[in-house]
């Protein structure tokens, strides 16, 4: 099986498919490589070389006690790209792993990045604050990890319905099946608690505008106008007016997990953005 080991020990799979221009693929926050599902093969089938890492704590990777934050993440992916000696990628960081995207190019720059896709991203900074005004509430976090902590099978149920039909959805109007909706949940819960907490703390308190506006490749953004995870005017339009070099696209209708909901139309816009 292949893994990377980083700086601290830490071994990480990956999978790596196919032939051509490299692309990786970054799992949303408390998910695995395997979400990946429909746009891997579909990518590595028509001439791209599909990376797929499993995050730290997630999925078959190690699960150490420390090093959520995002430059442990973002040093984690250097260290992966470094290991197979990748050129002209494109990344495609999804939910939370745009963070980690955009961490990496502004710590290790973008001599192996090409482009830059964000899909369902939670850039450039969700927590309320002074600066930030239409962020979110501070009180939620704490209410989430309180939520995980205490029954974390329950929490990841509870938010399945709306991460893949919206804040107005029933398990009746999905688009998707129950049975791939069971399949996601469980890949939620293949990770440590620890892990997870984590995560999630570094996903609302972390400020990436900086990090975002110092972008300097192609960057396409796209994101569903009924998302409830990372909502369109908190994050894809905001990320879009500090990225110079962007497009955003919105997808109607779609919520935080379009790369099911709306797979076909996903997997043919990351091809023809990743081989230009």
């Amino acid at each position: 099986m292949p893994f990377v080991t980083v700086k601290d020990g830490t071994q990480l799979y990956y999978e790596d498919w196919g032939k051509g221009r490299p692309v990786v693929l970054l799992c949303s926050a408390t998910m695995n490589s395997r979400m990946w599902e429909f746009q891997a093969p579909y990518l590595a089938e028509r001439g791209l070389r599909c990376i797929l890492p499993d995050r730290r704590g997630f999925g078959r990777s190690d699960r150490p006690w420390d090093g959520y934050d995002y430059d442990t993440l973002a040093d984690d992916l250097a260290s992966l790209m470094d290991h197979l000696g990748l050129r002209e990628v494109t990344v495609v960081g999804y939910a939370m792993g745009g963070g980690e995207a955009v961490r990496y190019l502004a710590r290790h720059g973008s001599d192996r990045v090409s482009r830059l896709a964000l899909v369902c991203a939670t850039t450039p900074y969700l927590l309320r604050g002074p600066d930030n005004p239409d962020g979110i509430d501070p009180a939620v976090l704490d209410q989430i990890a309180a939520a995980m902590t205490a029954d974390r099978a329950r929490y990841v149920s509870d938010i399945a319905v709306p991460f893949f039909g919206g804040p107005e959805a029933s398990a009746q109007s999905l688009t998707v099946s129950p049975q791939l909706v069971d399949w996601m949940t469980g890949q939620a819960l293949d990770s440590s608690l620890r892990a997870t907490v984590e995560i999630t703390r570094t996903l609302f308190t972390e400020d990436l505008r900086e990090d975002v506006r110092g972008v300097g490749v192609p960057t396409l953004i796209v994101h569903g106008d009924s998302d409830p995870s990372a909502p369109l005017d908190l994050c894809a339009r905001r990320t879009a007016a500090l990225v110079p070099d962007s497009e955003l696209v919105v997808y109607e209708g779609a919520a935080h997990g379009l790369f099911a909901t709306h797979a076909d139309r996903l997997s043919a816009q990351l091809l023809e953005f990743a081989k230009g």
